[in-house]
């Protein structure tokens, strides 16, 4: 399981983004690092955007709740999410 950091700021996660994939989808986990594959290209900020919309459709949040806190040009990216708990997002991302 990614481990999952708790500040006032909300919870935090590594995701791991594959742009270019075929269908948007959570592969897994690689190291501590939540495997996202996204349909969007990485250009322009798509995948990012990309990213965003979909772990908030994925933790069933507003999208405004989803940040890149860092690596927005990397495809290694720490997700902080507010109006969350760790455990609400932990049941949601073990799905």
């Amino acid at each position: 399981m990614i481990p999952l950091h708790v500040s006032p700021a909300g919870v935090s996660f590594v995701v791991k983004v594959q742009p270019r994939a075929r269908k948007n989808a959570v592969g897994g986990e690689i190291g501590d690092a939540l495997k996202l594959a996204l349909t969007a290209p990485p250009l322009d900020g798509r995948a990012n955007a990309a990213c965003i919309q979909f772990l908030a459709n994925l933790l069933d949040v507003p999208r405004s709740s989803v940040t890149i806190a860092s690596g927005e040009g990397s495809r290694r990216k720490v997700i902080r999410v507010t109006g969350l708990s760790s455990d609400q997002a932990r049941k949601k991302l073990e799905k």
